[in-house]
């Protein structure tokens, strides 16, 4: 699936399977917006992912 400029909501995305999704996501080119309870950790796979 083509991902280039597509703007995806990642929700858990600060662990486990949410985490994987959004990196994967953010690789193939998506806008990921990532949502999760536990918010460091959802900044921190943002950073990693930029």
């Amino acid at each position: 699936m083509e991902m280039q400029d597509r703007s995806v909501i990642v929700t858990g995305g600060a662990s486990g399977i949410g985490r994987a999704t959004a990196l994967l996501l953010a690789r193939e080119g998506a806008r990921v917006f990532i949502g999760d309870i536990d918010e460091a950790g959802g900044q921190a796979v943002a950073a990693q992912a930029a």
